[in-house]
Parts: C-alpha cells; sequence; structure tokens
C-alpha cells in the first residue's frame, strides 16, 4: 500500500459558532493544533471564557499514517459528546485539530439521543466553516558537496523543481532540501548518480 504523504487540515481556529436545543446552548470551536498540550491550553481556555458553562466536550486528533485521538463528554453521559464531535473528525477527514463544543444549559434535559444529536450537528457546523487545506508531508534531504559540484546540483534542483530550505556555500557546501516524502526514494537514487555529493536523509 502506498504511504500517504498528503493530509487535511485547518488553516486558522474557526469562529464561534453557535447551535440552540430546547434553550441550552451549543458553543463550537475548532483549532489547528500540532500537539496534546495545544489542545490542552484551547479548552482551558474554553473554560475561562465561558466560566458558566456546565460542559465543555472536545475530541482531537493528531498525525497522518497512525493518528491517535482523545474524545472526551466532561461529565456529559458516556459517549454522547467526545465521539459524536470525534465522528465529524473523520467525516471531514482532517488531522492535527481540535474540535470543542460548550455547553450551557437552558434547564431542559436533552436525553442521551438529544446530547448525541446536538453535539454532533455543532461539530458539523464548525466544520463546515473552517478553512480546510491539504498539506504535503515533506522530509529533509542533506546535500553536502565542494564548491566545484555547485553548477551540477543547482542543475539537478532545478530539473527536479526542489525547495531549498537552507544552504551554506562555502568551500564546503550544504544544502538542505524539502523534499515530498513519496518522491523522496527516487529523488535519492537519482541524486547518487552524481558524483562527489554526499546524501543524506535527516530525521
Amino acid at each position: 500500500m502506498e504511504e500517504k504523504d498528503t493530509y487535511k487540515t485547518i488553516i486558522k481556529a474557526t469562529d464561534e459558532v453557535l447551535f440552540k436545543e430546547k434553550k441550552s446552548k451549543f458553543y463550537g470551536f475548532a483549532f489547528p493544533i500540532e500537539n496534546e498540550e495545544d489542545a490542552k491550553q484551547y479548552t482551558e481556555e474554553l473554560r475561562k471564557l465561558f466560566p458558566t458553562a456546565n460542559h465543555v466536550c472536545y475530541s482531537w486528533q493528531l498525525g497522518v499514517q497512525n493518528p491517535s485521538y482523545r474524545a472526551n463528554d466532561d461529565g456529559e453521559p458516556n459517549n454522547s459528546a467526545g465521539m459524536p464531535i470525534y465522528g465529524q473528525i473523520q467525516s471531514f477527514e482532517v488531522t492535527n485539530i481540535l474540535v470543542a463544543v460548550v455547553r450551557v444549559f437552558g434547564g431542559t434535559k436533552l436525553g442521551v439521543g438529544g446530547l448525541i444529536s446536538a453535539y454532533r450537528e455543532t461539530a458539523k457546523l464548525v466544520l463546515e466553516q473552517a478553512v480546510i487545506i491539504e498539506k504535503v508531508i515533506e522530509a529533509q534531504l542533506c546535500l553536502k558537496f565542494e564548491y566545484a559540484e555547485m553548477d551540477q546540483v543547482m542543475r539537478f534542483i532545478k530539473k527536479k523543481q526542489l525547495r531549498i530550505s537552507s544552504r551554506k556555500m562555502n568551500l564546503h557546501c550544504e544544502i538542505r532540501l524539502a523534499v515530498r516524502k513519496s518522491e523522496m526514494k527516487s529523488v535519492v537514487d537519482d541524486l547518487k548518480t552524481l558524483h562527489k555529493i554526499e546524501v543524506s536523509v535527516m530525521d
């Protein structure tokens, strides 16, 4: 199976979305995240923003190949909030994202079915208005060579349309390239045909 080297995520935090059900108010938000600490920080900020809220329920997902996720009901009945939110993250096929729904109770109980529906709908509304982008997973390639080899290296980079992420140009040169993950093997194989160039893939 070919390794996936693109993923969808959101480019920036969304505006607040409000969904009302039987006088309960559900405020929805989505944030791009890089790690679990980001998710924690955003949920804590929402608790400060809504001091009268009964529940701040959320779900996040991180990673592409083997994504990790968490769904939190924050005191709502088991699996009535976090998992319906996570279901929408899966439905929109986004990752590196936190979707949080803040509930302010309106006095009427919704029942488990009503809660599932309300949390799912709020998450859906948030993701519908989010700016979703596709990102390419890149790896860094390091080339080391003598200045005399500069011309052939630059010709190669231009021909392959590779992106230079950093360069040191002295008698001993070093160039770092950002290479699409799925193309890495063929780029490295081609580079090995050039003489006097040391090639290494960065972690």
